[in-house]
């Protein structure tokens, strides 16, 4: 017992001796270990500058922020087992696939050029283009919701759920209630929330959900307990990768997908000026599946659990609709970069008209040039922006970089509030890419995603329609208008622009 008394009293004597020593070896080595891992791993090469300068400048802490932030590990860890899981679920037989050539011979001919964009995100994707696809715009909560709710009610083999944010309010009771009343149905309901979204309500809607009988997970590994959200810290490094798809499929055969989470905000009732403005999209056709199998993957990710069969898969079934569509997947795995390769294939392809509607506009450099490239080749690209958006550092990081787009002949538009959520890029008047993602680092790098691609002459019309209405009361930003900001805003807006990638 001396001895180990001793040996203790002697440990503590060299700790306090040596122990800036010890300390300089310590994040010495954290330093060296934490570059090495970014200068291998990162893909941009500016942002591996500012993370090695953040770890060396700032001994122990930039090591631990990189390890917190910096680190995408779920591509390493994810990828083969969500590629494996999921293969075969998408149908690639006749009739349902359109190749690009086809495409090119059942399109008007001033459209033709457009398959060039089906032959791009064909190779990306990996996923066949499919034919006799309806697309049905939902507008706001207000159309939105009941008819999510309505083909929850008509469910009679399964529904799959997945949001970023699912809301406590009445809206998120009514959904739990109507999933609830699913199950007791016999309907097999399985529903996946994002970790961080799940925690936008106190209590979580989670809870409820579970008392009803409804299978709810969530997605990162956050551990919801009680009242109070808690975070397995085996999973800090997962913190900054959010799922920020939303998708609802009914019987393997009806989809739901867009910009619209499950909360009370959107439905714009009691005062419509402090709502949110969106649009949703009612699938029906054989690219439900391809929206389905991108739910399962993710399922199969988070639970282990693969989704399989005719209850999830059933024979597609063609309608009378006129679109050619696929789907998108985006995330921080095998599909990387996919969406943001989309919106610059489609961007290259354009011979008249681009207009795109974006809540969060901050386009890292390759997506600015190819804005301007697609400009000064003729076309008329407009950009269209809330004036007042909900997220302020969002809005004045977009504003520092906003003479990039408007010096080579972009056109912004600021429409008047409520808040548009919404998501959606119309390309000669016949392409429309239409899903989850924003234009901006956070949804392009970090966030996983889905995308429609959606090749139709009437659906375009309608969201062109949709766009005009929202440019009623608006205003267009200029550079001179930018360029005329007070110097105080200019440095504000610089500052939070380079924090982009986390707003």
């Amino acid at each position: 017992m001396g001895d180990a008394v001793g040996f203790m009293d002697y440990a503590l004597e060299l700790l306090q001796r040596f122990w800036p020593l010890f300390t300089a070896v310590a994040g010495l080595s954290f330093s060296i270990i934490a570059s090495v891992h970014v200068i291998i791993y990162k893909r941009d090469s500016r942002a591996s500058v500012a993370w090695v300068g953040l770890i060396w400048l700032s001994p122990f802490v930039g090591a631990l922020l990189y390890l917190l932030l910096g680190i995408n590990r779920v591509r390493r860890r994810a990828a083969g087992r969500r590629q494996s899981e999921t293969a075969g679920f998408v149908s690639t037989a006749e009739p349902y696939v359109c190749s690009p050539s086809e495409l090119a011979a059942r399109v008007p001919g001033q459209y033709a050029h457009l398959a060039e964009m089906a032959e791009v995100s064909g190779r990306l994707t990996k996923l066949p283009l499919v034919r006799g696809n309806s697309v049905e715009p939902l507008f706001d909560g207000g159309q939105a919701y009941p008819a999510m709710l309505g083909a929850i009610e008509d469910a009679r083999s399964s529904i799959s759920l997945l949001v970023f944010l699912f809301d406590n309010d009445s809206l998120g009771k009514q959904f739990a209630e109507a999933l609830g009343a699913a199950v007791q149905r016999g309907v097999e309901v399985r529903v996946l929330i994002d970790a961080a979204g799940a925690r936008s309500s106190v209590p979580p809607v989670t809870g409820r959900l579970r008392s009803l009988g409804v299978r709810t997970e969530l997605f990162m590994s956050t551990v919801l307990t009680g009242r109070i959200p808690r975070i397995n810290p085996r999973n800090y490094p997962h913190l900054n990768l959010r799922n920020h798809r939303k998708i609802m499929v009914a019987d393997g055969l009806l989809a739901f997908t867009g910009g619209m989470n499950i909360r009370e905000v959107h439905l714009l009732t009691d005062d419509p000026a402090r709502g949110t403005k969106d649009v949703h999209f009612q699938i029906a056709g054989p690219v439900v599946q391809q929206i389905q199998a991108t739910f399962a993957a993710d399922w199969v990710f988070t639970t282990g659990e693969v989704l399989e069969g005719e209850l999830w898969f059933p024979d597609p079934q063609l309608t009378k609709g006129s679109v050619f569509a696929r789907t998108i997947p985006d995330g921080p795995d095998h599909d990387m970069d996919r969406m943001a390769m989309s919106f610059q294939g489609a961007l290259a392809v354009a011979h008249r008209s681009v207009r795109i509607v974006t809540p969060y506009f901050l386009p890292d450099r390759s997506l600015i040039s190819a804005l301007s490239t697609c400009a000064l080749r003729g076309v008329s690209v407009e950009i269209v922006l809330p004036a007042e958006n909900n997220h302020n550092m969002v809005a004045w990081a977009a504003m520092a970089q906003m003479w990039q787009v408007l010096e080579w002949g972009c056109r912004v538009r600021m429409t008047a509030p409520p808040f548009d959520h919404s998501k959606l890029m119309v390309v000669d008047d016949a392409l429309c890419v239409i899903g989850s993602s924003n234009w901006d680092p956070r949804s392009l790098r970090l966030c996983f995603e889905l995308g429609v691609e959606c090749y139709d002459t009437e659906l375009a019309a309608q969201l062109n329609a949709r766009i005009d209405a929202q440019l009623v009361g608006s205003y267009e930003l200029t550079k001179e208008q930018v360029d005329a900001r007070s110097l105080p805003v200019k440095l504000r807006d610089g500052i939070f622009r380079l924090a982009a990638p986390y707003l």
